[in-house]
């Protein structure tokens, strides 16, 4: 558990307390607990060691290059959509975006976001219009490969099945779940 400050730590954990493990990543338990204006997830936390690590074979696809603000990452999160675009979060990628391209357009990317305690948070995003072939554990695979090579530990956050079948396809095991709230305001008057 995270909370920004001590005061909402406390609140939290005092809530959390009551309820079984197995609810602290349900949402209506959470719920019933904690005044909740929206929730991500849950989702499960997968992670890979470079020896658990199945890349794909080199050549499977063209794989390019981008960097992380590149204008054609932002085409494709359009193309996607605002619920997908945030799930997948390339904007906040701090490695290079490895892309594939259709016709010239980019229409699969991932990248990571290195995060505390060399962590390299994965993102991963296809167009609606290319997606069930193959491109995310092309392009996710290329992220591994370079968050690996910089010491770095990947970990891939997924709610939806098709993401957790791509992640584990790449070697990727399930070690948790994760569940983020944002609270509502109280008035404390």
């Amino acid at each position: 558990m995270t909370a920004p400050t001590e005061r909402t730590s406390g609140i939290v954990r005092a809530a959390l307390a009551r309820l079984p493990v197995a609810a602290v990543v349900a949402e209506t338990s959470i719920r019933e607990v904690l005044p909740v204006s929206r929730t991500l997830g849950p989702a499960a936390l997968s992670y890979v060691s470079p020896r658990g690590f199945r890349p794909l074979a080199s050549g499977a696809l063209p794989v390019e290059q981008l960097p992380s603000d590149h204008m054609e990452l932002r085409r494709l999160e359009w193309r996607a959509g605002d619920a997908d675009a945030g799930e997948a979060a390339l904007d906040e990628i701090t490695s290079p975006a490895f892309v594939v391209r259709e016709q010239g357009q980019v229409v699969a990317a991932a990248g990571y976001g290195a995060w505390p305690r060399r962590t390299a948070h994965l993102c991963v995003l296809t167009a609606p219009a290319a997606r069930g072939r193959g491109l995310a554990r092309v392009t996710g695979s290329a992220a591994v490969a370079h968050a690996l090579a910089a010491g770095l530990l990947p970990q891939w956050r997924a709610r939806r099945p098709a993401s957790r079948r791509v992640a584990a396809s790449l070697g990727f095991e399930a070690l948790g779940h994760q569940l983020s709230v944002e609270m509502a305001r109280q008035d404390t008057d």
